[in-house]
């Protein structure tokens, strides 16, 4: 093996995953020093979760249209201009973190970002990797995500010590001027591509609704692809759904303790770092739709042995296997869709399915709490849990039918839009 050339083919990959890694460590620590502000602030446990709205209501604000902004523009500068925008708005949060308003408003602008981020970073990893590649990256990328689901606490923590949560948002601010600074290493793969038709057109009304019926016109032609698609989004729906109800069942149902739940969440930490490391060694053995499938199967059975857990051993067991399992069907579902989505539509697919899977996200997550609250805890926790293992089941059904193997390839093929 020629290392020399090994190591220069992954010059920017490698660069790229470092930067994502910086990024993800610091959104940890925006993500825990947010809440704690907001919740020392007012003491009320609705005005946090109000931030947990927040993000999917600012996704339906923002999805309908961004997709045709990011298709026509250079996703490399987008990016640029996005981080340097995340870390202005940060500042701000941190300078006006004095008024809850002024921050839910700031919160909101945020999140609108980082929805046009996700599909504008799509679509310049998949230009970037080539398809051969792809499964390895996302399973380094899997790696590199559970370490900062990891890492990025314990800063945070230390931060807390020595300082304020203040001083943990100016942290995170830094992270994404950071991330601005490592894109701008990264080539201009489209420095000749954006001279085409579509990049040139105006973006009107008229363009959104001849891209809306793109998408449409796209999901038609190619049904089986979006199924995979839809059902994988509905399955990241379902875990949000149960995950906003996963402190009171562990505290009301299971009676577990401050330490005992802390323990909990070191121990999915675990889970998703040891499943993350096992999938990167061994991702070229992994079929893509074994990945997907099955990783989404025991993702659901670790949620359902949680939900009828009546000891902290029990529930320890099933939030490991649920962790454990998430970066296969991430790994999975990440290259399935740089595979079959082409990335001259990839922005403008992911913003609209966004927008379904933002509003789904809402209404669920309200359904889930009004019912906790209505009914009980357990009942919606478990009812939840067996609604996700069998749509799953449904997913890994379609996944493994022998006919649709072509769709799991390395290379499947071009796919056009027509």
């Amino acid at each position: 093996m020629d290392w020399r050339k090994l190591i220069y083919s992954w010059k920017y990959p490698g660069i790229l995953l470092f930067g994502i890694g910086i990024s993800n460590i610091g959104s940890w620590v925006y993500f825990i020093a947010l809440n704690l502000i907001v919740f020392n602030m007012t003491g009320s446990p609705l005005a946090v979760a109000a931030l947990y709205i927040i993000r999917p209501f600012a996704a339906l604000c923002i999805n309908l249209w961004s997709g045709s902004l990011i298709d026509r523009l250079n996703k490399k500068f987008v990016m640029i201009f996005l981080d340097v925008l995340h870390g202005i708005l940060i500042v701000c949060l941190a300078v006006f973190s004095g008024s809850l308003w002024i921050i839910y408003v700031l919160v909101f602008v945020i999140s609108m970002a980082s929805s046009v981020y996700g599909p504008t970073s799509d679509s310049y990893i998949t230009r970037l990797i080539p398809a051969e590649e792809r499964q390895r990256f996302n399973s380094l990328r899997s790696l590199i995500d559970s370490g900062a689901f990891i890492i990025g606490p314990a800063i945070t923590g230390v931060l807390f010590i020595i300082g304020s949560p203040i001083y943990a948002i100016y942290i995170n601010a830094l992270a994404y001027f950071f991330s601005a600074i490592v894109t701008m290493l990264m080539p201009n793969l489209e420095k000749n591509l954006l001279n085409n038709t579509a990049a040139g057109q105006k973006v009107s009304m008229k363009v959104f609704k001849e891209d809306w019926i793109v998408v449409l016109n796209f999901s038609r032609k190619f049904f089986y692809v979006m199924t995979i698609y839809f059902l994988f989004s509905v399955f990241i729906v379902m875990q949000t759904a149960v995950d906003s109800l996963e402190v009171a069942f562990s505290k009301e149902v299971i009676s577990l303790t401050d330490s005992e739940y802390g323990f909990l969440v070191s121990i999915a930490g675990a889970g998703i770092l040891t499943g993350a490391l096992i999938n990167a060694i061994f991702t070229k053995k992994l079929t893509v739709s074994m990945l997907i499938g099955a990783g989404a199967v025991v993702v659901s059975t670790g949620y359902l042995i949680f939900a009828f857990s009546s000891s902290f051993t029990v529930a320890a067991a099933g939030v490991f296997l649920l962790a454990f399992a998430n970066a296969f069907a991430n790994t999975g579902f990440y290259t399935f869709y740089q595979n079959n989505i082409p990335v001259e539509v990839m922005g403008r697919i992911g913003s609209l399915y966004g927008f379904a899977e933002a509003f789904l996200i809402i209404i669920t997550t309200t359904a889930f709490a009004i019912g906790a609250q209505v009914l009980s805890i357990q009942l919606i926790f478990i009812s939840g849990a067996v609604l996700m293992l069998l749509l799953t089941a449904t997913l890994f059904c379609f996944a493994v039918h022998p006919s649709k193997n072509t769709f799991y390839k390395t290379v499947p093929g071009d796919i056009k839009t027509g």
